[in-house]
């Protein structure tokens, strides 16, 4: 017998009798019950038993239990019960929400990074996203704190969880000084940071006062930085966001002033068209060549480069062909 977990009943009976042991007085009791819980809610059936038989509105009382194993314990469970859509549904219809996002402040590093998890992957639903959106200032004052490389996976997730939200609403994470917080963050040494830091500002240029804000702030030239990165993810959402910035006349200034269309037709003719990693950078680069072809320096230098243009105009994938036949076609109008 594992003495780190507690012992299973057989069948149906094992999640209600294991719930029902969550109210011992002892804490390695508690933690002994989780754990089995844990090993159980893998198992599709059981999460839906938990889901269904109303157990989720015993977790509340441990969120708050004055043992920090427990309440970790605890959000690990709920990680496991939003893997599936039925669990994301019933966590969002249950009363565990506030507790929760009250342990963003909790003192262990472990707890507020399995509670992270928790709120990045309800916010895979609309509602989720809806239900943490207004958590973002709460997020965005978090994101300030990180300033040093211990806890990198804490910031991670918590530029995930902004970034998702910012999909649905960016004007909390706008209001909340977001695009200069996540500009400091283009620039760190860790790649999943940069990663999410990007996708997280492209989901903010999306709106006009977000496009703004990027031009205004001093995260284009590091995002032009960013096009040449090792990883194909950052160079991608870095791409997005220039492609969202490029948009407005401004953003097309200074992209041509950072020189930023002889990088754009660099990715296009390195990147191999079947590498479905690639498909969206490629994608970006042409639909923000495209904008910047609206600007008469713009169309200048890539009348230089309709070769290159009219090769992926025939490519097999039909998002980049559609892409690069829209550039070829701005290119080359004339009054």
């Amino acid at each position: 017998m594992d003495s780190t977990r507690a012992p299973v009943a057989f069948g149906r009976w094992a999640v209600p009798l294991l719930f029902g042991q969550l109210q011992q007085p002892q804490a390695a009791g508690r933690l002994r019950t989780l754990a089995a819980l844990c090993d159980l809610l893998h198992d599709p059936e059981r999460l839906q038993q938990t889901v269904t038989g109303g157990f989720l509105e015993q977790l509340p009382a441990l969120l708050t239990d004055e043992d920090a194993s427990v309440r970790t314990r605890t959000c690990e469970l709920l990680h496991l019960v939003t893997a599936h859509s039925v669990g994301r549904q019933a966590l969002l219809t249950s009363s565990v929400l506030p507790p929760l996002s009250r342990l963003l402040d909790d003192s262990s590093a472990s707890c507020r990074t399995s509670v992270l998890r928790v709120l990045t992957r309800l916010a895979l639903l609309p509602a989720g996203g809806a239900a943490v959106l207004g958590l973002v200032p709460k997020l965005m004052l978090k994101l300030q704190q990180q300033d040093d490389e211990d806890h990198v996976d804490e910031e991670v997730l918590l530029l995930s969880a902004v970034g998702r939200c910012s999909r649905l609403d960016a004007r909390p994470a706008l209001a909340s000084d977001g695009v200069s917080v996540l500009g400091r963050k283009l620039s760190r040494r860790s790649p999943d940071v940069r990663r999410e830091a990007a996708a997280a500002m492209m989901a903010l240029s999306v709106p006009v006062d977000g496009k703004r804000q990027v031009c205004e702030g001093a995260g284009l030239p590091v995002l032009v930085g960013l096009l040449q990165d090792d990883d194909v993810e950052v160079q991608t959402n870095a791409a997005g966001v220039i492609m969202n910035t490029v948009i407005i006349t401004t953003g097309k200034l200074q992209c041509l002033e950072l020189d930023v269309v002889p990088v754009l037709l660099d990715l296009l003719s390195r990147q191999p068209e079947e590498d479905v990693r690639t498909k969206a950078l490629l994608v970006y680069s042409l639909r923000a060549l495209t904008a910047l072809a609206e600007a008469p320096d713009g169309r200048r230098l890539l009348l230089q480069q309709l070769p290159l243009l009219a090769r992926r105009a025939e490519a097999r994938d039909p998002d980049v062909r559609r892409a690069a036949q829209t550039a070829v076609r701005v290119v080359t109008w004339t009054p």
